[in-house]
């Protein structure tokens, strides 16, 4: 009895250890909506972190579990996004919308690709569709988001940025500016589900 009473505070702290590495092992194989979902958000944490080849891994490891997970796909699409990748992003961007035809997000991710790809006409109609699926995408980030990623000034939002092609469209080619790479390549924001 007394060397139960001399380690007591070595055996609550194994029993602890024991209770959290559990919980843990629980969390990570159990508690998924769907599986792969654990994967997909490992993989959006190294996105916004800027670790792109560990977010591609993470992604494809969703979809070995889930080979129709469209938040995965969607995933993918906007490392190669960032990464500049074009046509492995509009591959993926395209993998998703086919299997959640809904989902107002990768019709604007898809038209913030077309419009930085040059494909104006494009990218009006992912905007606008995007803004059909989902009113709410017009407001842009809200001043917690901006916050939490120091972005003091308000970006401009997918609505403003198919009206203002929209308009650039009416007029002659000529007279266009439908791009102004310093103003344009500030504006990194993607949407994410």
């Amino acid at each position: 009895m007394s060397w139960i009473r001399r380690n007591l505070s070595g055996i609550i702290a194994l029993i602890l250890l024991i209770a959290v590495a559990s919980f843990v092992i629980y969390w990570r194989t159990s508690v998924e909506d769907k599986p792969g979902d654990y994967h997909v958000r490992k993989g959006n944490y190294r996105l916004e972190d800027g670790f792109y080849e560990e977010a591609i891994k993470e992604f494809n490891l969703a979809l070995k579990k889930n080979p129709n997970h469209e938040e995965a796909y969607l995933g993918l699409a906007i490392t190669y996004l960032q990464m500049k990748n074009y046509d492995e992003a509009l591959k993926y961007f395209n993998k998703t919308i086919e299997i959640a035809p809904n989902m107002a997000v990768a019709y604007a991710d898809r038209g913030i690709l077309y419009d930085r790809m040059g494909k104006y006409e494009l990218a009006l109609k992912d905007y606008r569709r995007a803004l059909e699926l989902d009113p709410k995408l017009a407001k842009g980030p809200g001043w917690l988001w901006r916050f939490l990623h120091n972005i003091p000034k308000k970006p401009p939002t997918i609505k403003q940025r198919a009206d203002y092609i929209e308009a650039q469209l009416k007029k002659p080619p000529e007279e266009r500016i439908l791009s102004v790479p310093e103003i344009d390549n500030k504006d990194n924001r993607l949407y994410k589900y």
